[in-house]
């Protein structure tokens, strides 16, 4: 049986990636994959002491990331993954090195124990991208209340957002990637924005049609 569509959704802190990735599961009634963020041990650790927990965030972030994409990457249903695993590498372990939060001895085995492992996953059919200004990402990230967040920087925000982009750029030499500015996309409520996502998805699927129907 041939695989089911995947559908990655990507993008800074705080741009609203679970909620999207929730709506869309309930409104196509695709199975929903989402980042292991509040169980993760070391989070409250890492946003106190970026440069001594780092390396261990990111191993943690790698390992289950790739235990959820094995387990999800042959599945015969569609499905949305709420951050990709190449956002662990092609963003924060490469920002937190750039910025001197990773040694180098640490980033290189990090990259190359990922390179390793992706080399075994399955890539997104289709990428989708969010984006939102650094200023609009910290009144989203303060808005929500997470405790562990409340350190984040407005530069560690933007660095995030240089590396998305440049990501991005080369990603789309392998995935498609559908770009979203959502500070003037508005997706959040029945939006006409997000009234075209869903029907832009069910074009790209044509076996939804037999998912809407119960077949």
């Amino acid at each position: 049986m041939s695989p089911g569509y995947f559908l990655a959704i990507a993008g800074n802190i705080g741009v609203g990636k679970t909620e999207l990735t929730t709506r869309l599961s309930a409104e196509l009634g695709w199975m929903a994959y989402y980042e292991p963020v509040i169980q993760n041990p070391y989070l409250d650790d890492f946003y106190a002491d970026m440069s001594r927990w780092s390396f261990h965030l990111q191993i943690y972030f790698l390992s289950e990331r790739f235990k959820a994409q094995v387990q999800i990457g042959s599945s015969p249903l569609p499905f949305i993954q709420d951050r990709t695993i190449y956002e662990d590498a092609e963003i924060f372990a490469r920002v937190l090195h750039d910025q001197g939060s990773m040694t180098a001895v640490d980033y290189r085995n990090y990259t190359s124990l990922f390179h390793v492992l992706v080399g075994f996953l399955r890539k997104p059919d289709l990428i989708v991208y969010l984006k939102a200004s650094p200023d609009v990402l910290m009144e989203r990230i303060a808005r929500r209340g997470r405790a562990s967040e409340q350190s984040i920087s407005r530069d560690y925000i933007a660095r995030l957002n240089g590396a998305y982009d440049d990501w991005m750029r080369r990603a789309r030499a392998e995935t498609e990637v559908l770009e979203i500015d959502t500070d003037h996309v508005p997706l959040q409520g029945e939006t006409e924005a997000f009234a075209r996502l869903v029907g832009d998805l069910k074009a790209r699927y044509p076996r939804q049609a037999m998912l809407d129907l119960g077949e």
